[in-house]
């Protein structure tokens, strides 16, 4: 056994431990979910206080033991999320910080729950959002980072996976597990720390991890300089649904071309950027940290200041209903498409830089036998209701009713996640009529969700050969034929950028509906989710003979 296999198989046995752990005694409100997030070392459930209701509040559970010894975090950055994201304070765009405590074991964190669900899960992977609603989300953003930044806070770790959305469909930016105090009564500091994720992190990073910038002591950035790059790059994939480039390396040709071209890149993705913003992404993306935009500058520029219909004055959003339908109208599953081919539109570049989850992107990083790092009871999640079944009592049938009056088949047309499926782009007009809030067009849970109307054992075998087409390694999936919760399939590697991705497929009956169908949920754990959502539609358009269209 190699000492690579001989350190994974530790891992497994000592996170296996950590969720045996009992949680801390005597917590101040009461957990009333299972979980709902998950990170590198911690989980997040729901919560309300011990007397009362409401209000739900979410909770950071943190395994101090794992987190320490394979959360690639000290005990001093521990501390820190919790101090800095005290310090910080109340502001809309960023998820409020509640209360701390702990014990020999956990350390757990108090804090506003997010019940928009996750930005980018609403956005189409390579398409992006029209230029309105990426100027909501990047305005949001810009007032979120500037105040922390005003508090001598910078967050070093900006990506799609922080960015979540309240009620109302506005931006609330998350964890703060890598900020740092960059400015303290006057005086500032620079870091030498690695963190990030590649495709969002500033060159400069990237360059302390170089032997010849430590040997000449030169290996320090200005961790506020490195946010707003980041805010660049989210902007960015907002209007393109990509990122510019893997890392901001001399490996990456299309970074590259960008330094060389003087941001003025010849990369067909940039083509698609619209024009006013170029001068924009340029001056927030300069690879000289002093010649990089302040938040004054790029508050200033035209394209902040176009006149938005979805934003009020304040920057909040103006029209949640009207803001959430839009969203969902570039989502979409083209079932001719080639599934091991990139989703890209740069379709010269080499099959090797496919996005998503494909040929060799799991055997550098998994063993010959694939090992379940968590068991299925220890990978809980809540499930999506299906909304046309959360009707008043009286009117949807309890199980053991006349079968014919169950929810029509039909009826599931109306489901946020069917609008990706529609000919006609957008949420269907009876759910955008029936809705009153953000949250019911643009629901928490993940849009990667399709529903089937075959029999179980052959979806799951539809499942497993797609799965296997892919090149995703993948254990014998023994469906459950008289059980609701019918299988759970595992996804963990690596994606198109060489960057972990992990998740499950969890298929569940529902019979309330006339002609019972299968909900088929793909639930990222850990990941950028616009691979994720590439990824689901891979499998989705190799099992597209098992996908339940409605008629258009």
């Amino acid at each position: 056994m190699t000492c690579t296999h001989q350190r994974h198989l530790y891992l497994i046995a000592h996170h296996r431990q950590s969720q045996l752990d009992p949680l801390p005694k005597d917590l101040p409100f009461r957990i009333v979910s299972k979980t709902v997030g998950r990170g590198a070392y911690a989980s997040i459930k729901k919560a309300i206080p011990l007397d009362a209701t409401d209000p739900v509040f979410a909770v950071k559970l943190i395994h101090k033991g794992y987190a320490l010894k394979h959360g690639r975090i000290s005990v001093k950055q521990l501390a820190m999320e919790v101090s800095l994201h005290s310090h910080i304070g109340q502001h809309p765009n960023i998820i409020e910080w509640f209360a701390a405590g702990e014990d020999n074991t956990w350390k757990w964190i108090a804090m506003e729950y997010a019940e928009g669900g996750d930005l980018f899960d609403k956005i189409e992977a390579d398409v992006g959002v029209r230029q309105d609603i990426a100027q909501v989300y990047f305005c949001q953003l810009v007032g979120g980072v500037s105040f922390i930044h005003s508090k001598g806070v910078a967050h070093r770790d900006l990506k799609p996976e922080n960015i979540l959305l309240s009620q109302d469909g506005s931006l609330k930016l998350a964890d703060f597990g890598m900020s740092t105090m960059f400015e303290y009564k006057g005086q500032r500091k620079a870091s030498s720390t690695l963190c990030g994720s590649p495709p969002y992190i500033a060159p400069e990073i990237l360059a302390c991890g170089r032997a010849d910038r430590k040997a000449s002591g030169a290996a320090k950035y200005l961790p506020d300089l490195v946010d707003i790059w980041s805010c660049g790059v989210i902007l960015f994939v907002l209007l393109v649904g990509n990122t510019p480039w893997d890392e901001p390396a001399t490996s990456s040709w299309e970074f590259q071309e960008y330094v060389k071209t003087s941001g003025r890149s010849s990369d067909a993705l940039w083509e698609r950027v619209p024009p006013e913003a170029l001068s924009l992404l340029r001056g927030m993306m300069s690879v000289d940290p002093e010649k990089r935009f302040s938040f004054n500058r790029i508050r200033q520029h035209p394209w902040y200041t176009r006149h938005n219909p979805f934003l009020t004055a304040e920057g909040k959003v103006s029209d949640p209903l009207n803001l959430a339908t839009h969203m969902l109208e570039n989502l979409h599953i083209d079932f001719s498409q080639q599934p091991t081919t990139s989703q890209s539109t740069q379709e010269d570049m080499d099959t090797d830089m496919d996005s998503g989850l494909n040929a060799g992107r799991f055997s550098s990083t998994q063993p010959e036998t694939p090992i379940t790092p968590i068991t299925d009871q220890e990978w809980d999640w809540e499930r999506p209701v299906i909304r046309s079944m959360a009707a008043p009592a009286s009117s949807v049938p309890a199980r053991g009713q006349d079968p014919m009056s169950r929810v029509p088949l039909g009826s599931l047309a109306d489901e946020p996640s069917m609008s990706q499926f529609s000919q006609n782009p957008g949420p269907s007009m009876t759910l955008t009529q029936h809705a009153r809030r953000f949250g019911d067009i643009c629901p928490r849970e993940s849009l990667t969700r399709f529903f089937s109307h075959a029999p179980p054992a052959h979806l799951v075998q539809m499942l497993s050969d797609a799965l296997h087409q892919l090149n995703v390694p993948l254990a014998p999936v023994m469906p459950n034929l008289q059980a609701n919760n019918v299988a759970s399939i595992k996804v963990r590697g690596l994606d198109g950028r060489q960057q972990n991705l992990h998740g499950e497929i969890q298929i569940h009956r529902h019979g309330l509906v006339d002609g019972e169908v299968l909900d088929v949920q793909f639930v990222k754990v850990k990941g950028d989710p616009l691979e994720w959502r590439r990824f689901f539609k891979k499998v989705v358009v190799l099992c597209k003979d098992g996908v339940y269209v409605p008629e258009s």
